[in-house]
């Protein structure tokens, strides 16, 4: 295979990569929580939440998807166990099975964390150019808004 020739320096390329590995590992903890309250969560809310949170974490899956390969598109190695997205990941690990309150607030918080990740990716990324990350990373932020404005909402309820 011949060498990447993308108009974006190799010290570039290891940065944007660099933070891409972060939303990555943000993200698939993201999914994982999701996944779990999914099939952990009781209460009046049941169907509605575990509806919601399926919807949540199908497109996610995408999502680790979509962002390991800009990973990889830009010739770095993306990470892929548990033990890298914990040492990456801004998001934290919840114990035991939370309230489906406490599940809607946690899972709010955690979208929250992903856009904050997503904002600092972008910066480097337009630093550099890189429109096909910012592209990515733009949306991303964008379906991260609007869920947890959605999570925020049904913690009114």
């Amino acid at each position: 295979m011949t060498g990447i020739d993308i108009g974006i320096n190799k010290k570039d390329r290891l940065k944007i990569a660099d933070g891409l590995k972060r939303l990555l590992a943000d993200s698939y903890t993201l999914y994982l929580q999701t996944h779990n309250f999914h099939w952990n969560v009781t209460g009046l809310q049941f169907r509605e939440l575990h509806l919601m949170f399926e919807e949540h974490y199908t497109e996610l899956a995408i999502a680790v998807d979509d962002i390991a390969e800009r990973i990889r598109t830009l010739d770095v190695a993306a990470p892929g166990t548990y033990k890298e997205f914990s040492k990456l990941s801004s998001i934290e690990e919840v114990e035991g099975v939370p309230s489906s309150a406490e599940m809607v607030a946690l899972l709010t918080k955690g979208h929250e964390q992903v856009i904050k990740t997503a904002r600092k990716v972008l910066k480097i990324a337009q630093a550099a150019d890189d429109e096909s990350t910012a592209s990515l990373v733009s949306d991303r932020m964008r379906i991260h808004e609007k869920t947890a404005w959605m999570l925020r909402a049904a913690q009114k309820a």
